[in-house]
């Protein structure tokens, strides 16, 4: 089977030959620039309307490198480059996406209720880091209970190493990790274990080295909005109708060429768009009337702004009409809260009256929906939830930016005991949201997750300061000297530090927690993940027992009701009765009436046998 997605930009192979495309409504002048081994030609591009230039180049084939030469002086890689082998400011290669031959024709992806989502960094995840080396861990993922992999962007970004938020190359996979190719078989692997594949996509953003859009295409971006990385991607100012459909045509390149089952959507808060119809909702209307027959498709927001009108469902079918979940920011803030006792930055928000605050988490979805935020200086945060599924919502205690954002890069098992970080897990793994793991959570890696990048020069200097100046505001980072023991995002040894030490997967001291994470994930998909299809909006509720056990309950879509009673406390606790349900799993399986410390229990009531 060949898959290609059709694009009105980048290359187009054709018989008789390769069709450029480029918008660059600011240069005057534009040429191809092929490059072989008898030496380099120019070709001079035609100008088409609306700022694009096209270039038939009979002589052109895959495997060709090639640049755009700006106005008789820069040469620039293609923005719409399939691939860089010499890195963003290299010639791009011309990719025959046809070339690969899929053996998954059979693959229709997975319902939602089935995921549990496990994100990894491809560089990091092994020694190697590259996407050919994930294939060797996918058996282990699978019998884990993970059933969808979500590999942090591998958009084509500078240097050997980066998290990979400054990709300035949407649609080239970075060479680091491997060939378009690699990839391709990765996704395949995934889809022959059973496996969803998601990618997360950053379109807020380009990052601050490589992007040559400046030059030739200045209307890509506007000053009408500011983000935390300068002027907004142009969404809603003159010419946005050409970066709206690059952005859309990306999406559905990743889904369609790489057979993608979902895209996670990096802070889409910072996604600037004043028009009568916000870009977010244009591209999700877009990839649904693309797939909507064909196969499963998932889309999955990060939103600070906890804006719940995107994850609306439809009231006849229940199905997402646009975005089907997102990141759940405020269920990990109050968890971690929970665990470690932490109240500063934005757990602040989190550490009065917690337990009412998880239970609204596990109810309804977010904990701020409208409320003032004291860490935002009393601002409102967030949309009324409780209308939504818990399916719309994924749960998790660590991920790339609540480890990686910490000055010294600390996993939830540094920060709290082994007990603790089993009662949080057992609450998130069990719960009718959709779990994920961060890379070496369920074996409770001692590896840090630091924040990297490879830049150099000025860059690198300032991304150097700027790291250790963010953290001066800090009690424990006051003293200058304090904040010199911050590791140095651009050393190598920095990167080299967060590499995933896989013989501790299966040592005897993380064989327990591992095994606790295997065995909760069973108990999920034997007795709870097929009876959350067709959950319903309001159907959790959740009380304080004694004001310091917490009991939530769940109507599932078969009418059973799933509960949990959790003591997150170092005290043990009782309570009057002990549920009558059929009993799933428990940190503690002979609590009863008594409650240890740090305990969660599950139980079913009623419904069909599994």
């Amino acid at each position: 089977m060949k898959r290609r997605h059709h694009m009105p930009f980048g290359t187009r192979i054709e018989p008789d030959g390769v069709r450029f495309y480029l918008w660059a409504p600011d240069a005057r002048e534009m040429e191809l620039c092929l490059y072989g081994p008898q030496g380099n030609r120019l070709r001079k591009m035609v100008k088409l309307a609306d700022g694009f230039w096209e270039c038939l180049a009979e002589e052109a084939h895959a495997g060709c490198r090639y640049s755009f030469r700006v106005d008789g002086d820069l040469h620039v890689p293609d923005p719409a480059s399939r691939w860089q082998p010499e890195d963003v400011h290299g010639p791009s290669e011309i990719i025959d996406p046809q070339a690969f031959d899929w053996q998954d024709g059979e693959w229709k992806g997975r319902p939602w209720e089935e995921a549990v989502l496990y994100e990894l960094h491809v560089g990091t995840f092994t020694e190697e880091g590259t996407f050919a080396a994930i294939e060797k861990k996918l058996d282990y993922l699978a019998d884990l209970g993970v059933t969808a992999v979500e590999l942090m962007p591998v958009a084509d970004f500078p240097g050997s190493r980066n998290w990979g938020y400054d990709g300035v190359l949407h649609f080239a996979p970075d060479s680091r990790y491997g060939r378009p190719e690699d990839l391709k078989r990765l996704v395949q692997a995934c889809h022959a274990r059973g496996l969803m594949a998601f990618l997360d996509v950053v379109y807020n953003h380009f990052g601050p080295d490589g992007n040559y859009l400046h030059v030739y295409a200045k209307k890509f971006f506007t000053d009408k909005h500011q983000t935390p990385w300068g002027a907004g991607i142009n969404y809603d100012d003159e010419h946005s109708e050409v970066v709206r459909d690059f952005f859309v045509h990306n999406a559905l390149y990743w889904l369609e060429e790489y057979h993608f089952d979902g895209l996670r959507f990096d802070a889409v808060h910072a996604i600037k768009d004043d028009s009568e119809r916000h870009f977010l909702y244009e591209l999700a209307e877009r990839v649904r009337e693309e797939f909507q027959e064909q196969r499963e498709i998932h889309l999955v927001l990060e939103n600070d702004d906890n804006a719940a009108r995107f994850l609306d469902r439809d009231k006849e079918t229940g199905h997402a009409r646009h975005f089907t979940a997102q990141w759940n920011d405020d269920i990990h803030h109050v968890l971690h809260t929970i665990a470690t006792g932490e109240d500063g930055g934005y757990y602040a928000d989190y550490a009065d009256d917690p337990l009412n605050k998880l239970g609204r988490c596990l109810a309804q979805g977010f904990a701020f929906q409208g409320e003032a935020s004291p860490y935002r200086q009393g601002e409102k945060r967030g949309e009324p939830s409780a209308h939504l599924p818990p399916l719309s919502f994924v749960s998790f205690i660590q991920n790339h930016d609540q480890v990686g954002n910490r000055a010294m890069g600390e996993r939830i098992t540094a920060l709290a005991s082994r007990e603790q970080v089993r009662a949080v897990a057992a609450l998130y793994l069990m719960a009718p949201s959709i779990p994920m793991l961060f890379m070496g959570e369920e074996w409770a890696a001692r590896e840090p997750f630091y924040f990297f990048c490879d830049f150099e020069g000025e860059l690198s200097e300032a991304v150097r300061e700027g790291r250790r100046k963010e953290f001066a505001g800090f009690p424990q980072f006051a003293d200058p000297k304090a904040r010199e023991a911050i590791p140095d995002p651009t050393s190598h040894d920095t990167f080299a530090a967060c590499i995933l030490d896989w013989t501790a997967a299966t040592a005897e001291q993380h064989e327990e927690m591992r095994d606790f994470y295997r065995e909760a994930l069973r108990t999920r998909r034997r007795e709870i993940t097929w009876r959350l299809a067709g959950m319903q909006g309001g159907s959790g509720g959740y009380e304080l027992l004694g004001g310091r056990v917490l009991q939530a309950s769940w109507m599932l879509g078969d009418s059973s009701r799933l509960e949990v009673i959790a003591n997150l406390g170092p005290e043990p606790a009782r309570i009057e009765e002990e549920p009558e349900g059929t009993f799933l799993f428990a940190t503690h399986p002979d609590a009863a009436e008594d409650l240890p410390p740090w305990s969660v229990a599950w139980y079913l009531h009623g419904g069909e046998g599994s």
